[in-house]
């Protein structure tokens, strides 16, 4: 048993010794002393290697002063090596071999009385029986006669009768700590499951004798099996067969299928185990939106208005600031009804995205004749500019945006007072691609400003003038003649006359005419421009009293492509309704707001009669009773009916749409 203990094995032959304390004075040897005057050595402290808390042997063999350090965990002493022994092993060492096997067989047969009297003690964990006292006192003169052998080490005191040999411990010493030097070592384990507490032996149905209740050694599960159904029994092998189906992952016996606990038995306190953690999938990322590829995010900012982007998205996060800031979106800026917009602003604009296409800067009172020039210098590929109501610009701005923007397609410059015609001569002059123009309420423009423009542009397709009074017959005669594709046509309560009207005949691909307002205006006039304009598609005479049913008539016979007919405060009656829902198969927004003259019979009649007919204006056509406009909304629903009381109607029916209340407005208010 010593040699199983010590650090090396060694292989010797067991020769067979006698068992009593008297071989020992048979043969007597001489003992090594220690010289008087030598200091004591002071003993190796013990290692865990000890079993024993008395002295021992053991003790005085492996943790003599000749004995080395126990290794440590890394590191393990080689097999092959030699036991290196005390000073006893020096001494004995230097006998002849009959004396040398003499000692070693001593040495055995003290190992096995030790042995043997801790045994006896180990039962009771007390005092030291009969048997053990007395082979103890047997061995004090073998013991003191070791001490002697073992040179300087000091001898411990000899174990007393309260102090008794203990039993070794059951469990083994723990091994040293391996350090794994595999790859991958050291990347941590998932956490086990946690297994149920109760075994097979300690629930009913279970096996016994195999888990730790049974006191053997803890076994691995089996793998898991498929075992087939059968009915639980009260004892006996049908419940072990069922504890074991369960814990292979079958089906539970039950008719209710309630979650049995691995040990089979319903009875069980332990619950069913959670799955464990390790073995989840992680949860899916949420969905991102910054995600996309970029060229989908721009595609979707797109949809949002200037402020939109400037005040709400660009202030997310840093990678929508950027998108908002793509060039794609500088390049058409309204600016309009913002008084922040100052000529330092637009420099800055400018100076970031000179690839501006399009700007309107509507109602911007804050800036002045220098921002716009900066803006059309740094942008010279400007095509739309619009400027409405800016009446502290003048002919400056408008003279560098044609300077500095040949390619420009479309200026809309309406009531600015201080536009004249130097201006418009710059445009005419510089800007060949020009195609649609709005000079409303500039009072200052004349015929020679429209004439050089007409003349200059080719390519106009969109002229309007509002109340130019210094604009004649000239300047439509100017259009008529330089101008082939146009296409809209405004002249609304300008100078002008049926002698310069006339000449719009020549215009073929003419679809919008506006000639609200003319004072000299003539049924003859009109009715030819209809004849001759065969793709006209919107006509508006309001405001022009002189228009009669007969004009109507001819109008709703020749007008094959026209559809839209506004006829506001002019000389009809219900005439001109009935022919126009007897004539006209393509109309289909007839306004006769204001006519004194139109009852209820010409609304009854263009309802029934036309077929394509989806708007009616009767605003303040006071002979028109409300009630029948009720009755013809009711009979047709295709069709939109314009009066005070109806537009009110849908005035409330939108707001209520949208949230509106009138207990919330009136307390708000």
């Amino acid at each position: 048993m010593g040699l199983l203990l010590s650090k090396e094995p060694r292989r010797r032959p067991r020769h067979k010794r006698p068992r009593c304390g008297s071989w020992w004075r048979r043969r007597r040897r001489p003992l090594l002393r220690r010289p008087r005057g030598a200091p004591a050595k002071a003993a190796a402290p013990r290692g865990p290697d000890c079993l024993f808390r008395g002295p021992c042997m053991l003790c005085l063999v492996v943790h003599g002063p000749g004995a080395p350090a126990p290794a440590g965990p890394e590191e393990e002493p080689p097999l092959s090596s030699p036991r290196p022994l005390g000073a006893y092993g020096a001494a004995a060492s230097s006998q002849p071999p009959a004396r040398r096997r003499a000692g070693l067989a001593a040495e055995d047969a003290a190992r096995r009385r030790l042995l043997s009297a801790a045994a006896a003690a180990a039962p009771g964990r007390g005092e030291l029986g009969p048997a053990a006292a007395a082979a103890a006192a047997r061995e004090r003169p073998a013991r003191s006669l070791l001490w002697a052998l073992a040179g300087p080490v000091s001898p411990p005191a000899p174990p007393a009768a309260s102090r008794p040999f203990r039993a070794p411990p059951a469990e083994p010493p723990a091994p040293p700590e391996m350090v794994c030097k595999r790859k991958g070592a050291g990347v941590p384990a998932c956490t086990p499951c946690k297994q149920p507490r109760c075994g097979g032996g300690a629930c009913g149905g279970g096996g016994g004798g195999g888990g730790p209740a049974g006191g053997g050694p803890e076994q691995q599960p089996p793998p898991p099996l498929r075992a087939p159904r059968s009915p639980a029994a009260p004892g006996g092998a049908p419940a072990e067969a069922g504890g074991d189906a369960v814990r292979a992952g079958g089906a539970a016996p039950s008719a209710a299928r309630q979650p049995q606990h691995e040990c089979g038995d319903a009875d069980c306190p332990e619950g069913p185990e959670p799955p464990c953690d390790c073995h989840r999938e992680p949860p899916p990322d949420a969905p991102d939106i910054n995600q996309l590829p970029p060229s989908i995010l721009l595609k979707i900012f797109s949809n949002l208005s200037l402020d939109e982007r400037c005040l709400s998205a660009s202030l997310v996060c840093k990678y929508w600031r950027d998108l908002c800031l793509d060039f794609q979106f500088w390049k058409q800026l309204d600016l309009s009804s913002r008084q922040q917009v100052t000529d330092e602003l637009l420099e800055k604009i400018a100076s970031r995205s000179q690839n501006i296409i399009e700007i309107n800067i509507s109602d911007c009172r804050s800036m002045s004749d220098t921002g716009v020039c900066v803006l059309a210098f740094k942008c010279p590929g400007l095509l739309r500019y619009t400027a409405y109501r800016c009446k502290q610009l003048s002919d400056t701005s408008i003279i560098a945006v044609a300077s500095h923007c040949p390619l420009l397609q479309k200026v809309h410059v309406g009531n600015q007072d201080k536009l004249t015609d130097e201006g418009l001569k710059q445009l005419g002059s510089k800007c060949r691609e020009l195609k649609d123009i709005h000079f409303g309420q500039c009072y200052k423009i004349s015929d020679e400003g429209m004439i050089v423009i007409a003349k200059g542009c080719l390519k106009l397709q969109r002229i309007y003038m509002q109340e130019n009074k210094l604009v004649t017959d000239q300047s439509v005669k100017a259009f008529a003649e330089h101008c082939p594709e146009l296409q809209y046509v405004g002249f609304m309560g300008c100078s002008v006359t049926s002698k310069g009207v006339i000449h719009l005949t020549k215009l073929r691909n003419l679809s919008s005419l506006d000639l609200r307002h003319i004072t000299e205006l003539d049924n003859e006039t009109v009715m030819e421009i209809v004849k001759r304009c065969k793709n006209l598609s919107s006509l508006n005479l309001c405001l022009n009293w002189v228009i009669n049913d007969r004009c109507v008539e001819v109008i709703a016979k020749e007008g094959q492509n026209l559809k839209e007919l506004y006829l506001v405060s002019c000389k009809i009656t219900d005439y001109a309704l009935i022919a126009i829902g007897r004539y006209s198969m393509t109309i289909e927004t007839v306004d006769v707001g204001w006519c004194k003259e139109i009852t209820d019979q010409g609304a009854t009649l263009i309802a029934q009669s036309s077929k394509s007919l989806r708007y009616l204006g009767l605003m303040r056509c006071d002979k028109v009773n409300e009630v029948t406009v009720e009755q013809l909304v009711q009979q047709y629903p295709h069709i939109t009916f314009s009066t005070v009381l109806q537009d009110c109607k849908r005035t409330l029916e939108r707001a209520y749409q949208m949230g509106w209340t009138p207990g919330v407005s009136a307390a708000s208010s």
